[in-house]
């Protein structure tokens, strides 16, 4: 009798263990929803050369609940969210944030200009998410988690953030004192590794960009799902590298990624990728974002439309990062005459959209110079200059960000010689740049502290402190106004001028 009873109990487990093996190994279907470079682009906008309005966080929103309904969804979003246009600059990121809690985002990882407003102001943005934010690499923010386990469908899926390791270069150094960026590969092989047998799905939502995530998927193995950002590709269709899927959604809500999944016994199986392009003329807003949207802009319009003067041309800044912009030019010209300097220098990077030609609003200023950077005047040799010169033409493909715009020089160059050794070249004021004579440069104080990989900036700079602390050499600083952003300079020349243009002028040109 004991007999019999043991083995029915016995038989009974086995087909217990049995039906759950079995449903184990079922494929389960999950879509994943990401977006990318936001920058709080709230409302459509029309691109230079494209004059048709894309975008919209509302028409967005509505896409977004489209694609969620009747499937098991993730939405995730992989960094530089809450810094960019006014809708989100004037409020640090608020207006960003609740509209993100809204939408009842998944996760989102750190972008390297989510630290733009400083650590105080960070850790009040994540403490007001309702999701997750993430960053495995960075040290020194307990309010940020590596990763997230979440489970939908009987899936557990781990989320992995990871944030580019030039964010001490590509922000002031002041908004990331004290904290530590780690190399990616190394902290997502640890993270890969402590998740081992932990989760079915592993996916890294990185701001590295697209190059950087094609690096990583080769480096380190165990990753299902690489959704990229800070590069602003337009990645139409899912790349696989390896056994990783990498994926990216263009820049300003003007596309939603969608991802659909298909995963058995901690596998990929099957896979289907695209963008939905956002089209306001096709599609409808969504009314909670609309009310969230409306909300702050009443708040910022009467400081945000207000005309301040006239563009008799397009003035070109997009591509600032790459080579001469007229926007670039006339924003260089700017700092340079209200200063009185030899010359001036702003990062390309710096510039983050164009003025079209006609009224020029509060708005398009604060979208072209998002950031609060200030006038920085340094007494240069011209040794130096050809070191800072050398180093802001070496990046052509404008990747970093650090090419220079600029007025008072001219740079002549060729793109075929060795880095370091390109410039053939210089003059200020017709005159050849002397090697050992002494120039004035303005420039802002993010290169001055070595933004963007300008060290020799930042050695002059250093000077400051030198003297301050006993030093006998000349102080190299001869302005440091922290009080009056460069924006502001430029807001007050429009006002006074009311009418503005500029031209391309070759003021930094490659050779034939």
């Amino acid at each position: 009798m004991k007999n019999w009873l043991l083995t029915f109990i016995l038989h009974g487990l086995f087909c217990v263990m049995a039906v759950q093996s079995a449903c184990a190994a079922e494929p389960v279907q999950l879509r994943i929803l990401y977006l990318n470079d936001f920058h709080g682009y709230a409302e459509p906008y029309p691109s230079s050369g494209h004059p048709e309005k894309l975008g919209g966080a509302a028409f967005l929103a509505d896409e977004i609940q489209r694609q969620r309904e009747n499937h098991s969804t993730l939405l995730l979003a992989a960094g530089d969210l809450i810094q960019g246009n006014p809708w989100a600059n004037l409020f640090e990121g608020k207006s960003t944030i609740e509209w993100m809690n809204a939408l009842d985002f998944s996760a989102m990882t750190l972008g390297n200009h989510e630290f733009d407003f400083g650590v105080d102001v960070l850790n009040q943005r994540v403490r007001q998410a309702r999701f997750p934010v993430l960053a495995a690499n960075v040290r020194g923010l307990p309010s940020i988690q590596p990763y997230v386990i979440k489970e939908l469908s009987g899936l557990k899926v781990a989320i992995v953030g990871l944030v580019t390791e030039d964010t001490p270069v590509t922000t002031h150094p002041k908004n990331v004192k004290g904290l530590t960026f780690s190399p990616v590969a190394d902290a997502a092989q640890k993270i890969i590794t402590e998740l081992n047998n932990r989760a079915d799905l592993i996916i890294v939502l990185s701001h590295l960009g697209f190059a950087g995530d094609i690096q990583l998927a080769k480096t380190v193995k165990g990753i299902h799902v690489i959704v990229g950002g800070h590069s602003h590709t337009r990645v139409e269709k899912p790349m696989k590298v390896d056994e990783t899927l990498i994926v990216q959604a263009w820049e300003h809500a003007k596309a939603l990624g969608i991802l659909d999944l298909t995963i058995q016994e901690r596998k990929v199986i099957q896979y289907d990728g695209r963008l939905a392009f956002i089209e306001p003329e096709k599609g409808k807003p969504d009314p909670v974002t609309l009310e969230i949207i409306d909300r702050y802009q009443k708040k910022a319009a009467d400081i945000l439309n207000e005309v301040i003067g006239e563009a008799q041309v397009d003035l070109k800044g997009k591509t600032s990062r790459s080579g001469e912009t007229n926007l670039g030019n006339l924003v260089a010209d700017i700092l340079r005459q209200k200063t009185g300097s030899d010359l001036a220098l702003i990062n390309g990077g710096g510039i983050r959209a164009d003025i079209l030609k006609g009224p020029i609003r509060m708005n398009d200023i604060l979208s072209v110079l998002p950031f609060t950077n200030h006038p920085v005047v340094l007494k240069v040799s011209g040794n130096e200059l050809k070191d800072i010169f050398e180093y802001g033409i070496a990046d052509l493909d404008g990747t970093a960000g650090r090419f220079p715009q600029v007025s008072g020089i001219k740079i002549t160059y060729q793109a075929a010689h060795p880095i370091g050794q390109r410039i053939t070249r210089m003059t200020i004021a017709e005159a050849p740049v002397k090697p050992e004579g002494w120039y004035t440069l303005v420039t802002n104080d993010f290169l001055a502290a070595g933004g963007d990989g300008y060290v020799t900036l930042k050695n002059i700079l250093d000077t400051m402190d030198s003297k301050a602390s006993g030093s006998t050499q000349d102080n190299r600083v001869l302005l440091f106004d922290s009080g009056r952003p460069i924006r502001d300079i430029v807001i007050d020349f429009i006002k006074e001028k009311k009418n503005v243009s500029a031209n391309v002028e070759d003021r930094i040109k490659k050779e034939d």
